[in-house]
């Protein structure tokens, strides 16, 4: 059959791992990933022979492993003059007799060396394509002589779809009516954000609109304005100092061609948003 219906009744029972693996893949993607669940995989070294992998859920190539809680894995001993990479993988492995798959934690021992170790290589190749054996690098572990380093992991951590609506939704810091001067106090810290986006209108109720990074310090929300009367161009300027939690209005500057210069408020700011 060239089209099958996945979630609908046939009367028996038609859907496979597989059939849920593509799905999962279409939609997180079809490498391996660790979701932001649990203790999101994280591991630490019981000893110099045992490596503990904490609670999680992780998805090779659409199938969804999950650990209940910590798993562990034998490390075998390093060699006193010598150095070494071991990887630490989330094996699939599928039995092509009885069709039974599943997943393990393996520790690849790497090739000792007085050099520069390098990693030992795991088993690639797509579940989705088929293959009986798929490896999920999860850390790699660096030995030299006897003593082991510190564990490098090798997966990201898939953040869930309310963090990326998060990040395209950027969150009202402040909202009102400027002054001239005065302080805006933010609703959080700048810290949280990754850009903020000013909004206000200018001395000839124009929007205006200013993106900076979230970072704190002095600027220039400058504009070009004119006067329609004399036909006159003027760069206008406020210049607002941001802190982890507010913004301070300094000052304004209206310089026209002709020569004049005014300190009279050009910007009202009405909202101040952050974007993650």
């Amino acid at each position: 059959m060239t089209v099958e219906l996945i979630t609908g009744y046939a009367g028996t029972p038609h859907i496979g791992s597989a059939d849920i693996g593509a799905f999962q893949a279409g939609i997180v993607g079809p490498g391996d990933y660790a979701l932001a669940t649990g203790n999101q995989l994280k591991a630490t070294m019981s000893n110099a022979n045992t490596i503990a992998v904490q609670s999680g859920d992780a998805v090779l190539n659409g199938r969804h492993v999950h650990l209940t809680g910590t798993t562990t894995a034998t490390v075998q001993s390093g060699t006193q003059g010598q150095k070494r990479n071991d990887k630490v993988v989330l094996r699939y492995t599928k039995n092509t007799t009885t069709g039974v798959e599943t997943c393990s934690i393996v520790v690849l021992k790497g090739t000792p060396t007085t050099g520069a170790p390098t990693d030992p290589a795991h088993t690639t190749g797509s579940i989705l394509d088929g293959v009986a054996t798929h490896d999920m690098p999860l850390y790699r572990i660096p030995l030299d002589g006897i003593t082991v380093g510190t564990l490098v992991p090798l997966f990201n951590v898939l953040r869930p779809m309310k963090d990326v609506w998060d990040s395209l939704t950027p969150t009202v810091l402040w909202e009102g009516t400027s002054g001239k001067t005065g302080t805006l106090p933010l609703a959080e810290s700048i810290t949280d954000f990754r850009e903020l986006i000013i909004e206000g209108n200018d001395d000839d109720h124009y929007p205006r609109l200013f993106h900076t990074a979230a970072e704190a310090g002095s600027i220039v929300l400058s504009f070009v304005g004119m006067n329609f009367t004399n036909g006159l161009a003027s760069g206008k300027a406020t210049l607002v100092r941001i802190s982890d939690t507010s913004m301070q209005i300094i000052g304004h500057r209206i310089h026209v061609m002709e020569g004049n210069t005014s300190d009279t408020q050009c910007l009202t700011i009405t909202r101040i948003l952050g974007a993650r």
